[in-house]
């Protein structure tokens, strides 16, 4: 059971995820809902979006967003990962292209983000790079419900990691996700190379009469 003094911070929690998870016409009805819970209507909450799990001893504790997204219980636009991390679409971008990075360990200080991880995002900057002629790209490590994560931001004007943020299109979102899914390469099978042949070499058995 959730006590008291444990209500406002779940409910901090759960605003934050709220501004980054979810499309901005569906945001204020959200908070209004989540500010209106009490006690056992927030776990219920929590329970029934799969955003609380029990420990071995019993207690439980809140899920953390990008650990969701990791996992797969939040769907979420894919367009490339590995053994330590995956990389999405930002549904709420500061440019076209924005790029979330998030380790796939709870990782809580960016000190704590191995270095294959930093060179995971460049790849996908090279990527943004290479499809979408920005400036330059911009990658930024920020910390959201206590999970660090990077952003890769292309930069076409003046945007900056505090610029304003809009809201993405389902339809924009899928484009973006077949543009930039990294294409498997096509096998290349080579030809075996012959020696031109010479007459006055070439070697033939010869006839029996």
């Amino acid at each position: 059971m959730i006590s008291q003094e444990q209500i406002p911070g779940i409910k901090k929690q759960l605003l934050q995820q709220i501004k980054t998870t979810l499309p901005e016409d569906q945001q204020e009805s959200a908070k209004q809902y989540v500010e209106s819970l009490d006690s056992k209507q927030l776990e219920e909450f929590l329970d029934k979006n799969r955003l609380i799990k029990t420990d071995q001893d019993g207690s439980q504790t809140q899920k953390c967003a990008f650990c969701s997204i990791v996992s797969g219980e939040i769907k979420s636009y894919n367009i490339d990962e590995n053994e330590l991390a995956i990389a999405i679409l930002e549904i709420n971008p500061i440019s076209e292209g924005h790029i979330l990075v998030i380790p796939k360990k709870h990782i809580s200080s960016s000190k704590e983000i191995p270095k294959d991880i930093f060179s995971f995002a460049d790849k996908i900057a090279k990527r943004l790079k290479t499809i979408f002629k920005p400036k330059e790209v911009i990658t930024s490590s920020a910390n959201l419900f206590g999970h660090e994560i990077i952003n890769v931001v292309p930069v076409y004007k003046n945007e900056t990691i505090d610029s304003e943020r809009h809201q993405a299109k389902p339809e924009e979102l899928k484009n973006l996700q077949e543009s930039l899914k990294e294409k498997p390469k096509p096998k290349i099978i080579k030809k075996p190379k012959i020696k031109k042949l010479k007459a006055e070499k070439l070697w033939l058995p010869r006839r029996v009469p």
